[in-house]
């Protein structure tokens, strides 16, 4: 036994670390076992805080495995806010992307997932704005409603509610809304019509996941008052599966790659502290003292709890299957309970320990992971008993039809059925339920209470296999999926996916005209079904032109392209709107960009969103042709260069020499690339040799913690946290007459309109004589920053170093951005004819 429990540990930790979040969970012994002890635990935590990464994976990873209560993370938001180091989404994919690592790491820690309707607008720093801007009163209810429908025991805030103006407003929100709920949640006058689908619900205790960080330093910590704390070891290792808690955790926290969270396991005792701020102090340790966490909580739960006692104790790690009639036994007693909460969640939990235990495996197999309304696509189902229980399938049901079947599952003998799946004709597009309309800087619009609250968008097409184990009728319901063979990976899941007839998108998604002269736009249209007919136009604002008016389009086959060129003409002066492509085909228009988001670490997303790109006619002027972009972590900057003429080429770390250098007339550094690019220490100098001898270099924002080097300039340089947030923050200029501000465009207030989320972040706070600082700029209630633009000469050229946020502007389609950093380029380039502008 201990061979085969060492195989099971074995199996288990490969599992995990395999690239498996598109494909089906299937459990080994080990983890069917851990499911089996969860299933006796009737209690719940719900830990909260604000942002995806708040989370502590130690803590909810404690609480599934070792305690083996339910274990829910709320989110306040879903992160659209940060930033990105895979790849150059932002904003709502980045939403997207973070759900998704989300529900990753909880399917590696045993844990689960929320959301509110909170939308992650930026860095915050008081909780005073945070509420305001994400409408209080809305959160609230949303805070309100998970407590009352997940109906945790134990509540752990991951922040101090006490804390306002000490750390990022989102943060303190977060404490300060999750108490407030929890004194709400039980009062049915407050938020009643949450009454429909949720009862009040009185949480236990509420606690704040304390530690030395937030009071400064571990010897403060260890002189603090610790009498209203639980410390928890949460080292635990778990044989079964070869783990220790932390390992397991760390595993999880790594999910979070967009936000370059990847963690390494440690092992050994590892203290976790919890204050309490709510609620009856437990007189030990357990979080849970005082509260009845056996099937004896409900009525009718003791015989459940004494055969699935049973079970536990006399689970065969090589036989599982010895267990599924009393299983199945206890089944038909919770189909009994009255307590609805947990009927439905213990019959989920059962349901899947029995399929685990028998060897049963469904699925569903679409013949293509995308279809469109009216579609008719072919199904595979494939049902397999692995055990010698008694099975027998009686039907199953598509969303169109049921078929009856009547017949034995003998033992590992697979059976297969081929059928078809009709798209209804008025079936709406898979997208994120909380982008299907507009919603508000701090809010998104969700109608729906049903999904107010859900990780993402239930899936619409399901197949129901209606079975009877051991004589007992059992129903699983599966939704249909997309599978196929990749040489390199081998097996692929995918999920099943409705799209729009026709999607199009504009390749550039800022469109600068530096004069009235005329510029050709690629616009790409997709055809998400077969023979694709009909005609496609641009609309734009008033004032400007596009030829051809319409043009037609043909694709013959799903999952084609057509590439249409269309000429825009500016007017004659400084204007800005938007352009869009709209199809039609047959009198129905498509406005729609289709968005895929395929990363190897989450499920492959399809998003819509609105097709738009924005049209700039402004004047701006550069010096200088030839740029090299060093790749940080992700932005893109590199594409709005090439929209001021530049031409742009990305430079490897590897490739940074004299000699490949000399070809350009300026250097950039990508956002965080002395964050994340691990090579570029070693080029700090021939960096500075290109400056010296002419060229300019422009580094944008760092962040002050964990930098490759401690030399990010040719003079002495220090990083802060120092940032303005407010994006309408008043600029004064300190320097106006410098050429920085002058040349060859003229900089003024106007050209700081309109920016986005923020000003800059991560500015410097001390800099060598060297350095003139340009701009200052402040949050309400702050001292000055001056530290966003810092520029220096150094030999024949320029340093720069800038915390503005570019990268978030650039794609805005703000104008001053553009010309600001054109002057930044251009710096010091006085011999080359002044007049030069982008189109010469």
């Amino acid at each position: 036994m201990i061979k085969t429990l060492r195989l099971f540990s074995l199996i288990f930790a490969f599992s995990i670390l395999k690239v498996t979040a598109q494909a089906p969970k299937k459990p080994n012994a080990s983890e069917i076992y851990q499911s089996i002890k969860r299933l006796n635990f009737l209690g719940s935590v719900l830990y909260v805080a604000a942002h995806p990464d708040d989370e502590n994976t130690r803590l909810i990873s404690y609480f599934s495995n070792q305690v083996h209560a339910r274990t829910g993370y709320l989110s306040l938001t879903r992160g659209d806010g940060g930033q990105n180091l895979i790849g150059p989404e932002i904003r709502e994919i980045l939403g997207v992307i973070r759900t998704q690592e989300l529900l990753t790491a909880r399917h590696i820690d045993g844990g689960e997932q929320r959301f509110t309707r909170a939308n992650d607008f930026g860095y915050s720093k008081h909780p005073d704005e945070t509420l305001d801007i994400w409408n209080k009163n809305e959160v609230l209810s949303d805070v309100v409603l998970a407590i009352r429908q997940f109906k945790p025991d134990i509540i752990i805030n991951r922040f101090d509610h006490r804390s306002p103006g000490k750390t990022h407003g989102h943060h303190t929100a977060s404490a300060m809304l999750s108490l407030e709920a929890f004194e709400m949640a039980n009062k049915p006058e407050k938020y009643p019509e949450h009454l429909k689908i949720a009862a009040p619900w009185q949480p236990k205790r509420a606690f704040f996941n304390t530690s030395w960080w937030f009071y400064g330093s571990e010897e403060k910590f260890n002189q603090a008052d610790k009498s209203n704390m639980l410390a928890i070891d949460i080292g635990t290792y778990y044989p079964v599966l070869g783990l220790s808690n932390s390992e397991i955790a760390s595993l999880s926290r790594s999910q979070h790659k967009s936000q370059g969270f990847g963690n390494t396991g440690t092992r050994g005792t590892q203290m976790e502290y919890i204050e309490l701020v709510k609620g009856d102090k437990p007189t030990t340790n357990a979080v849970f003292e005082g509260i009845d966490t056996s099937w004896n909580r409900v009525k009718g739960g003791q015989a459940i709890g004494s055969l699935l006692k049973d079970v536990e104790t006399n689970f065969n790690f090589t036989n599982p299957s010895a267990s599924v009639p009393k299983l199945m036994e206890a089944y038909r007693l919770i189909q009994n309970l009255e307590d609805d909460h947990w009927k439905q969640l213990k019959t989920k939990e059962i349901k899947h320990i029995i399929a685990a235990c028998s060897g049963l495996y469904l699925e569903a197999v679409a013949s293509t992971n995308l279809a469109t309304a009216g579609e008719t696509i072919d199904l595979q189902l494939e049902t397999i008993n692995r055990s010698h229980a008694k099975i027998e399938l009686i039907s199953y049901q598509t969303p169109n039809h049921q078929v009856t079947k009547n017949m034995a599952l003998q033992h590992n003998t697979a059976f297969g059925f081929n059928d078809t799946l009709s798209i209804p004709q008025n079936q709406a597009p898979t997208t994120p339920y909380w982008l299907t309309q507009k919603g508000s800087l701090g809010m998104y619009h969700v109608e729906d209470m049903n999904k107010i609250g859900l990780p993402e968008t239930p899936r619409v097409f399901n197949v129901t296999f209606n079975l009877t184990i051991e004589g007992t009728p059992i129903a699983f319901t599966k939704p249909v999926i997309y599978k196929y063979n990749d040489p390199v990976k081998g097996e692929v899941y995918k999920p099943f996916e409705i799209v729009p007839a026709a999607s199009a998108k504009i390749t550039e998604k800022v469109i600068i005209f530096n004069n009235a002269n005329q510029q050709d736009i690629s616009v790409t249209v997709k055809a998400g079904k077969d023979h694709l007919e009909g005609q496609i136009h641009i609309a734009h604002p008033e004032g400007w032109d596009v030829s051809p008016k319409t043009q037609k389009l043909s694709l013959a086959r799903k999952g084609e392209q057509q590439t249409l060129h269309f000429t825009i003409t500016p007017p004659e002066h400084q204007s800005e709107g938007f352009i869009s492509p709209v199809v039609n085909i047959n009198e129905t228009l498509y406005t729609k960009e289709l968005v895929e988001i395929d990363y190897d670490h989450i499920p492959f997303q399809t998003v819509l969103l609105p097709s738009e790109s924005k049209v700039v006619r402004v004047d701006i002027k550069k010096i200088g042709d030839n740029i090299a972009y060093i790749e940080g972590a992700g932005d893109v900057v590199p594409e709005s260069l090439k929209q001021l003429g530049y031409n742009v080429a990305i430079l490897a770390p590897e490739d940074i020499s004299t000699e490949t250098l000399a070809r350009f007339d300026a250097v950039v550094i990508g956002i965080r690339a002395y964050n994340t690019v691990e090579a570029l220490k070693f080029k700090q100098q021939t960096l500075f040799n290109f400056v010296k001898q002419g060229g300019n270099m422009i580094v944008q924002y760092n962040t002050s913690h964990a930098l490759k080097t401690n030399t990010l300039a040719p003079y002495p340089l220090e990083l802060s946290r120092d940032r303005v947030t407010d994006e309408h923050a008043k600029v004064s200029f300190l320097e106006p007459k410098h050429a920085i501000l002058n040349f060859p465009n003229h900089i003024t207030q106007k050209d700081f309109e309109g920016w986005t989320q923020e000003r800059g972040l991560y500015f410097p706070n001390k800099w060598d004589r060297h350095f003139t600082p340009i701009l200052a700029m402040k949050d309400q209630g702050e001292s000055v920053k001056k530290g966003s633009l810092l520029v220096a000469k150094y030999g024949k050229g320029h340093y720069i170093y800038t915390g503005l946020s570019f990268f978030r502007a650039f794609p805005a389609g703000v104008s001053g951005t553009y010309r600001l950093f054109a002057n930044m380029l251009s710096l010091g380039k006085s011999n080359i004819n002044k007049d030069q502008t982008l189109n010469d």
